[in-house]
């Protein structure tokens, strides 16, 4: 089992990083504060290290969600994660936001008795969302893809009995999918959840290009022109 991890999840609106340490988290810092992920990224690393009287090296790996998720929080998490291991020659690791979800949603007891699938959901806008479905175990059953929400949504899963739909996405899609058994659990994912796919993945050897590794959007980043006249 490797000595420390640190961990990083920028994917939503929410700006994470915890420290792992023989297995468990002993310090984390989070914020709400809207589009600050670029200013308190690189700050909360510092700050949860200097906690520890830790330096960047005295690390084993960093670990960062890979996505999908927000394009702009994914690119400061992973430029920070990267900046790390060049820095301290450490190797890089990544998780799936959605399995982040499905390992906080089984961490914090979340998952109802009898349940028969977990559904992570990270809010895409409108009514379509990034999702897949896991087994109440963890396991990832179908594909990771963006899908538009509707009453026809999950129908087998919905059919079978509990099921629990959890992420940023998850409230806003309870009016099309809530029925007797359903569970929806509106939260971001957060770094102390990444803890163990994250080693799970250091375990396996499964290390990233540091230099060539790029999150997973799953959506090209589109820019839109602003409505207001700056001249």
């Amino acid at each position: 089992m490797p000595r420390r991890i640190l961990l990083i999840e920028t994917s939503t609106s929410l700006c994470s990083v915890a420290l792992a340490e023989d297995g468990a988290v002993t310090a984390q810092r989070e914020s709400t504060e809207p589009r600050a992920h670029a200013a308190l990224t690189a700050p909360f690393v510092k700050e949860v290290l200097d906690g520890r009287g830790l330096r960047a090296t005295d690390l084993d790996a960093v670990c960062v969600s890979a996505g999908p998720g927000s394009y702009t929080g994914l690119r400061v998490g992973v430029s920070t994660a990267k900046g790390i291991c060049f820095a301290a020659g450490i190797p890089l690791l990544s998780v799936g936001t959605l399995d982040v979800l499905v390992s906080q949603a089984r961490a914090e007891g979340l998952v109802p008795e009898g349940c028969r699938a977990v559904i992570p959901m990270i809010d895409a806008r409108r009514m379509e969302v990034y999702t897949a479905v896991y087994s109440p175990a963890g396991e990832r059953l179908t594909e990771v893809e963006p899908r538009v929400i509707d009453g026809d949504s999950f129908r087998e899963e919905r059919a079978a009995g509990p099921v629990l739909f959890i992420g940023d996405g998850a409230e806003k899609c309870r009016a099309a999918l809530d029925a007797p058994g359903m569970r929806f659990v509106q939260t971001c994912p957060r770094a102390a959840a990444m803890l163990a796919p994250a080693l799970r993945e250091f375990e396996a050897g499964h290390f990233r290009d540091t230099a060539y590794f790029e999150p997973f959007y799953l959506k090209d980043f589109v820019a839109t022109v602003s409505r207001k006249k700056l001249f």
